[in-house]
């Protein structure tokens, strides 16, 4: 069993694939976020997760997020190694777009850095970083 950050016990996808690796570090770069013609996120602090073969996925500081321009949706995924997504979609410059943010509430402690942040889809909305 793996254990989420809350202290409850899952079942996890390191008990039978314990080579994955995961990764998060701090993205050591600016990390700006727009949709419809607004930014959404500026952050100096986001923090950059690598997983297997995967593109890295920033992820940002609420802090450092208009929350107000998401509004949260029913969807929900799991991931074996992070733990349970929850998805907000985005509303600026009197566009939405549906499922664009993902946050990890309660991740599992191998990834717990990523907790009270968020991620953007990078195919619907505009990610720019400072070059690392």
């Amino acid at each position: 069993m793996g254990t989420l950050v809350s202290g409850k016990e899952h079942k996890s996808g390191y008990e039978s694939h314990p080579e994955h690796l995961l990764r998060v570090m701090p993205a050591g770069r600016r990390v700006r976020v727009r949709f419809g013609g607004e930014t959404l996120a500026d952050s100096g602090q986001a923090l950059e997760l690598f997983e297997g073969n995967y593109a890295p996925v920033f992820y940002l500081p609420r802090k450092d997020v208009k929350m107000d321009l998401l509004k949260p949706t029913e969807s929900h995924t799991w991931c074996p190694f992070k733990g349970e997504a929850s998805y907000w979609a985005v509303a600026a410059g009197g566009e939405e777009i549906h499922d664009a943010v993902w946050s990890y509430e309660d991740p599992f402690t191998e990834v717990a850095g990523i907790k009270d942040y968020v991620a953007f889809y990078p195919n619907k909305v505009e990610i720019e970083a400072d070059p690392a």
